[in-house]
């Protein structure tokens, strides 16, 4: 009778641990599928990496870069309707990479970088309208390439990156006005090779590295004060579980962009990667999404069109990409649609 009693509580024992493992495994593979990467058609210019990206409406535009030999100076349009690419007028400026790029509603804008020798501070404005470029006031902080420049009710903004040292100065560009402002210095560390990316109307940046350093702070910018606050670290440093697996946030080479309400930093690490992070800014929270699907790289370009990201281009080691993949964060991971 025992040994009926013993036998029994074994086998409910491992009944037990069958159901808690399956749950467990069915619960990661659900966490894992958030979001899809969907392969598009390949970017018709050069393979290359540390290009600029941005959109204008409901295009998306790419241009400057490195391929390995050359520094580069065209520029494309994508159309999402055709999935396909068309080439616009080159840029005029000098060949770059490392450069900043964003769009505002209607324009979009080009400035620094490095030509290979020079660090450059020459800022351009592009109009899909007419397909051309005119130069505007030069950036007013020391020429420099790595920075970050994004738009905030389409008002632009350059701070970070490296002028032959580390700067966290921050500036202010207004459309209308073809003038400059000197705001706030972004808080914490100086920095280059940060990401960022804006959320209903405040700027976020965060990781790149300094004197060695990879950062591991995230901060907001809100435009209306000019203010910076600091927010969560991106390293696990709580005792809680939320921060466990947030070390593969940290690194350069990373690329951010913005859907809906939530803000992305794709690929990059502190060498490659493939690692996808989205982050709320209600909860100030970053939840890993479905890694991206193509090659590990670093020094990607994206934009946002609608409710989807794209990514494109970059590298690894000595070679270049010109693939081209859209993400949609809410969606379902589906294997076979690359």
């Amino acid at each position: 009778m025992k040994y009926k009693s013993i036998r029994l509580y074994k086998l409910m024992f491992l009944l037990l641990l069958t159901i808690t493992v399956n749950y467990s495994c069915e619960k990661t593979d659900d966490e894992d599928l958030i979001g899809n990467w969907i392969r598009l058609s390949d970017f018709d210019g050069l393979a290359r990496g540390d290009a600029i990206g941005f959109s204008i409406g409901n295009k998306g535009y790419l241009g400057t870069g490195y391929d390995g030999e050359e520094r580069l100076n065209d520029f494309w349009e994508y159309d999402v309707t055709k999935n396909s690419w068309t080439q616009k007028a080159d840029f005029p400026g000098i060949a770059r990479n490392g450069a900043v790029g964003f769009g505002t509603g209607t324009k979009g804008y080009i400035g620094t970088g490095f030509d290979g020798k020079n660090k450059l501070n020459d800022f351009w404005e592009y109009d899909p309208s007419g397909n051309t470029w005119t130069r505007k006031s030069d950036f007013p902080g020391t020429a420099r390439y790595a920075a970050v420049g994004m738009s905030i009710n389409n008002l632009g903004y350059i701070g970070t990156g490296f002028d032959g040292n580390y700067t966290k100065d921050f500036w202010e560009y207004n459309p209308d006005t073809d003038i400059w402002a000197q705001k706030t210095s972004i808080g914490g560390s100086k920095r280059k090779d940060a990401a960022c990316f804006v959320i209903n109307g405040k700027g976020y940046i965060t990781t790149g590295i300094d004197n060695g350093t990879y950062q591991t702070d995230l901060w907001e910018y809100d435009p209306s004060g000019d203010i910076w606050t600091k927010k969560r670290p991106i390293s696990n440093v709580s005792d809680e579980d939320y921060d466990n697996d947030y070390s593969s946030i940290i690194g350069i080479f990373k690329t951010g962009f913005t859907i809906g309400n939530k803000g992305y930093v794709a690929t990059g690490g502190q060498s490659t990667g493939v690692d996808v992070w989205e982050y709320n800014p209600s909860t100030d929270l970053w939840i890993e999404r479905t890694n991206f699907e193509g090659s590990s790289r670093a020094d990607a370009g994206a934009f946002t069109i609608g409710n989807l990201g794209y990514l494109t281009t970059g590298k690894t080691g000595s070679y270049y990409f010109d693939d081209l993949w859209s993400f949609e964060p809410s969606a379902t991971y589906e294997e076979d649609d690359k």
